[in-house]
């Protein structure tokens, strides 16, 4: 009950949106949905779900400057995203560093900066992918242009990573300047901070954020074919242009304060967003739930191969995180 203040917030944002999602969903609808999708399609996208974590542990594995043996890495990363299924405050981020500190010998503090710019670059790509798509929502003309402005965006948002990367310890002296005068801020915002510019370190080595970036671009590409053979199960008439936005719109549903595994925020994102091209908002909802059931498989799966492997418990994990985390705090 002391963190309520901390999950309460997000579970009203949940069960808001179900609510609404579900006051506007005809259920006939829906289930016909279900009983009439193109099942061998969405085996395909099954089968990607595991593409994709193999990828995603690839790109982490980059960061880590492949330190970790891949089969850990494999294995932290679906643990992670399992608990961030069903645990609450994002602990899937701290426990697959967490996790992985203990098989691999590396220092946890190590890590972490790593998952922060993985998130990072991540949330750029999200912006990338969703800005890039408006011009086939609204049917705006020179989309060229658009396409243009966010690739300068990006390559300015690189720069600017760069920039801090080698001029990190500058940047932390004029934090601490500035924020003196607030020392919860100045705590809490200066060892972010440092985790941050730590793990910004990958940007100055050249080869190794060219792999990054080759792996994480692959990475999208996995994810944008899966969500296309997703849609196009429920929507035979779906366009590939539509799961840019669809995507887009996932990406950020799922980084809104919510309960664990985005409840309420992914479903409505990726909904919503169908919505506006098919006026479907039944059918829309079973690919949402589809999604969902997509990223679920891959992290219930890997993730509990590698909990068993190690003789571990979501319950167990969960404890050990939250000791953790009020050590820290």
């Amino acid at each position: 009950m002391k963190d309520i203040k901390r999950w309460l917030p997000g579970a009203i944002i949940s069960l808001v949106l179900i609510a609404i999602i579900l006051y506007f969903v005809d259920f006939r609808t829906l289930a016909d949905a279900v009983r009439n999708a193109n099942y061998a399609i969405l085996s395909m996208s099954a089968l990607l779900s595991f593409v994709w974590m193999g990828i995603r542990a690839k790109v982490w594995q980059t960061l880590l400057r492949d330190k970790p043996r891949y089969v850990d890495v494999l294995f932290a990363t679906g643990e992670g995203y399992l608990l961030n299924n069903f645990l609450p405050f994002r602990l899937g981020e701290l426990g697959r560093a967490f996790l992985l500190s203990r098989k691999s010998g590396m220092q946890f503090g190590e890590i972490l900066p790593t998952i922060v710019i993985e998130r990072t670059v991540d949330l750029a790509f999200s912006a990338g992918v969703l800005l890039a798509s408006l011009p086939f929502v609204v049917n705006a003309q020179g989309s060229e242009r658009i396409g243009y402005l966010v690739g300068g965006l990006v390559l300015f948002g690189l720069t600017m990573m760069y920039v801090l990367a080698r001029n990190n310890q500058w940047a932390l002296d004029l934090f601490h300047k500035l924020s003196h005068r607030w020392p919860v801020i100045q705590k809490l915002g200066g060892s972010f901070l440092e985790s941050f510019f730590a793990g910004l370190g990958v940007l100055t080595d050249g080869w190794l954020f060219l792999r990054f970036l080759f792996w994480m671009t692959l990475n999208w590409i996995v994810a944008l074919v899966a969500y296309y053979l997703i849609t196009l199960s429920f929507f035979p008439q779906a366009q590939p242009q539509w799961t840019l936005f669809i995507l887009g719109a996932a990406a950020f549903g799922g980084a809104i304060p919510a309960l664990p595994g985005a409840v309420g925020t992914f479903d409505g994102a990726i909904s919503a967003a169908l919505t506006l091209f098919t006026g479907d908002q039944s059918t829309s909802l079973a690919v949402a739930l589809t999604a969902r059931l997509y990223n679920y498989l891959n992290s219930t799966v890997i993730g509990g191969i590698g909990l068993i492997r190690e003789g571990q418990s979501l319950p167990q994990v969960y404890r050990d995180l939250m000791a953790l985390r009020n050590k820290k705090e």
